[in-house]
C-alpha cells in the first residue's frame, strides 16, 4: 500500500525546518569558535611535524628510509608522542607522582601562568571591541607593577586592607596610563598603536630609572637594579596549601565576568561595541566617540595593569626588576586575538597559552625538546587565526551565513528541461 503524499504546506514546512537546521549546522560548523580549535590543532600537527624533523632519531632513520621504513616512522611517532606527553604532564596532571596533590601541581602552574594571560588579553580585548588596537600592555602592566609594588613593601597595613590598596593603586595606574592614549585619540586624533609603543619604552625607562634611585623603588642598601620583597600582608595569598595558585586567579576570574557584563548588559557596552563596527554611525546615532575612546582605553589600561599587579603580588613577591613585564604583554594579543574578543573566550584562550608555558619546561627536560617549539605553535595560531579562508579550505568548512547548495534531483532536472522546451 502506498503512502499518501503530504499535503503541500506540510511538505514546505517540513523544507523550511530542514533548512533550518542545515543553516544553523553549517553557522556553528563554520563558526569563528570552531576555527579557534581548529586553528591550535593544526598548529599543534605543524609543532609535530618540527618535533619531528629536529629529533637526532628520526634524522637518523631517515637514512635508511626505503630499506626499513618502520623504523622512521617508529622514531616519527616516538618522538613527537613523547614530546606532547611531557607537554601534558607538565600544564595538567603529571601521572609520574605518587599523589593526587602531587600530580596537580602541574595544574596549578598553568592556572599561575593563565592569571596575568587573561588579564592582560582581557584589556587588549576590550580594545579590539571598540576598535582600538591596544599594543600597550607592557607599558600598563609595568606601571601598575611600580605603583603596586611601591604600595606592597612601602606600608605596613593590616592584611587584607595592604592587598585591597596595592591591588587598587596597580589598576588606578594602568588606568591612568592606558587613559592618556585615549586621550591623545580622542582629542587630537593620535594613532594608538604609535602612542602605545611610545608609552611601553617610557613605562620601561622610568622604571629603569625608579628602581636605580634610592628612596624610590630601589632595595635600600644596594645598588641592584631590584625592589625590595613585599609585605607578607599584601601578598596574594594562596587557593590551596601546597600549591603556586593564588587569589590573583580568582580577580582574573572576576575581570572576566566583569568585561562580559560590560559589553554584553551594560549601555556602555553597548556604545563600545557600536563605535567598533562603525563610529561615524555611532556619532551619527548621538554617541561621543571621544568619550568611548577614553574610557575604552582607561578599562583596558586597567586591565592590563591587573596583569602587572598578579605578578608582583603573587609571582615575583621576593622583589622585581626591569622585566617584571615578562613578555606577557605581546602574548596578550595573541590571546586576545585567538579569544575573539569575547571575554569567555580569552579566558579559555589564556588557560590554553598558560598550559603552553608550564609544559614547555617540562617538554625541553623530559623530551628534550626546544623550548622555542611551543613559541613556534603560538605563531602558528595566530596565523591561522588570521587567515580564516585558509582553515576552512583546509577542512573544506562552509562559510556561516551562506545557504547549502540545493541538490537538484534527476526528475526535476527533466521537468525543467520538458517546460524549457
Amino acid at each position: 500500500m502506498t503512502q499518501p503524499e503530504p499535503a503541500p504546506e506540510q511538505r514546505d514546512r517540513t523544507v523550511e525546518q530542514s533548512s533550518r537546521w542545515q543553516q544553523a549546522m553549517r553557522d556553528i560548523v563554520g563558526g569563528s569558535a570552531m576555527i579557534s580549535v581548529l586553528a591550535v590543532l593544526l598548529a599543534l600537527i605543524a609543532g609535530g611535524i618540527l618535533i619531528a624533523v629536529t629529533d637526532a632519531r628520526v634524522q637518523q632513520t631517515a637514512g635508511y628510509f626505503f630499506a626499513r621504513p618502520g623504523d622512521m616512522l617508529a622514531a616519527i611517532w616516538n618522538a613527537v608522542s613523547k614530546a606532547y606527553l611531557a607537554l601534558f604532564r607538565g600544564s595538567i596532571y603529571n601521572f609520574a607522582r605518587d599523589d593526587v596533590g602531587s600530580a596537580l601541581t602541574s595544574l596549578t602552574d598553568t592556572l599561575v601562568f593563565a592569571t596575568p594571560l587573561i588579564a592582560a588579553g582581557l584589556g587588549v580585548g576590550l580594545g579590539f571591541r571598540a576598535g582600538l588596537f591596544n599594543i600597550g600592555g607592557r607599558g600598563q602592566m609595568i606601571m601598575a607593577a611600580a605603583a603596586a609594588g611601591w604600595v606592597g613593601f612601602s606600608f605596613n597595613l593590616p592584611p587584607v586592607i595592604h592587598v585591597i590598596v596595592a591591588v587598587a593603586a596597580g589598576l588606578i595606574a594602568g588606568g591612568i596610563w592606558g587613559g592618556i592614549v585615549g586621550l591623545l585619540k580622542a582629542k587630537t586624533g593620535a594613532h594608538e598603536v604609535i602612542v602605545t609603543i611610545m608609552l611601553n619604552f617610557v613605562a620601561l625607562y622610568f622604571l629603569m630609572y625608579m628602581l636605580r634611585t634610592p628612596g624610590l623603588l630601589q632595595a635600600p642598601g644596594g645598588n641592584t637594579p631590584k625592589t625590595p620583597p613585599m609585605e607578607p600582608t599584601a601578598i596574594f595569598p594562596p587557593l590551596f596549601p601546597g600549591h603556586n595558585v593564588h587569589w590573583g586567579f580568582l580577580t582574573a576570574i572576576a575581570a572576566t565576568v566583569y568585561v562580559w557584563w560590560l559589553l554584553n548588559r551594560s549601555s556602555m557596552g553597548f556604545q563600545f561595541r557600536a563605535v567598533g563596527i562603525n563610529p561615524n554611525a555611532a556619532r551619527t546615532a548621538g554617541m561621543s566617540v571621544s568619550s568611548v575612546y577614553i574610557w575604552t582605553m582607561t578599562i583596558s589600561g586597567a586591565l592590563c595593569g591587573l596583569a602587572g599587579v598578579n605578578q608582583v603580588l603573587g609571582t615575583v613577591t621576593s622583589g622585581f626588576s626591569s622585566g617584571i613585564d615578562a613578555g606577557i604583554g605581546f602574548d596578550a594579543i595573541t590571546v586576545a586575538l585567538l579569544g575573539r574578543s569575547r571575554p569567555w573566550g580569552i579566558f579559555a584562550a589564556g588557560l590554553l597559552f598558560g598550559a603552553f608555558k608550564a609544559g614547555g619546561f617540562t617538554m625541553q627536560a623530559a623530551a628534550q625538546v626546544p623550548v622555542d617549539i611551543v613559541l613556534v605553535v603560538q605563531s602558528l595560531i595566530v596565523l591561522f587565526i588570521a587567515a580564516p579562508p585558509l582553515v576552512r579550505a583546509i577542512f573544506r568548512l562552509p562559510t556561516p551565513g551562506t545557504a547549502p547548495r540545493r541538490r537538484v534531483r534527476a526528475s526535476d532536472r527533466r521537468a525543467e528541461k520538458g517546460a524549457a522546451a
